[in-house]
């Protein structure tokens, strides 16, 4: 008698939807990635949790949830995971069905991510200290308290700047963004 795995649709879309998604299903659930999260704190569930409600295939769980849409892009998870599991370009892939299902809408993270969008359109790189600031003033005033002093050491040891800059060809990202726009407008 043989045995197969139960087939898992959410979990094939996924992956197919990922560049390198299928080492999804090679996850040890070691927990490396939600370790290395700067968000972790502040999501539903940690990408750990999220890859195994994929494998138990809770579709509105993870597409409900504001895990990817708290992900910062930064690739310390998929840098760290030992079985290089394309983690982030996964978060971006849970992104575009949710938007696409229209399963973000009950989430603040959109509005984490239209407000990293304005830095990056306004300056050509993100501000870290604008974005958190922006971000918890909108949506936990209270909460700030609590990175203030994180914050503070970052900002006086140079590791975050207290004060946006831009870079030098703001023309050239402005094109490069109009582009993009005009392809996504076509798609």
């Amino acid at each position: 008698m043989t045995t197969t795995k139960p087939s898992n649709p959410f979990l094939e879309e996924v992956m197919a939807a990922a560049p390198g998604g299928g080492k999804l299903i090679t996850c040890l659930q070691c927990g490396t990635c939600g370790g290395s999260c700067p968000s972790g704190p502040d999501m539903d569930h940690t990408p750990r949790l999220i890859f195994a409600l994929i494998n138990a295939g809770m579709r509105d769980t993870v597409l409900h949830s504001n895990t990817p849409w708290y992900c910062v892009s930064c690739y310390y998870c998929t840098a760290r995971c030992p079985k290089e599991i394309p983690i982030t370009e996964i978060m971006y892939a849970l992104k575009r069905i949710a938007v696409r299902e229209g399963a973000y809408d009950d989430s603040k993270a959109p509005d984490f991510s239209r407000t990293f969008i304005h830095w990056v359109e306004d300056y050509g790189r993100s501000f870290e200290l604008g974005l958190m600031g922006v971000h918890m003033l909108r949506h936990n005033p209270f909460g700030a308290f609590k990175i203030a002093d994180m914050g503070l050491g970052m900002v006086t040891k140079g590791r975050m700047a207290f004060t946006p800059t831009r870079i030098k060809d703001m023309h050239g990202l402005k094109r490069i963004l109009a582009k993009a726009k005009t392809l996504e407008a076509q798609a």
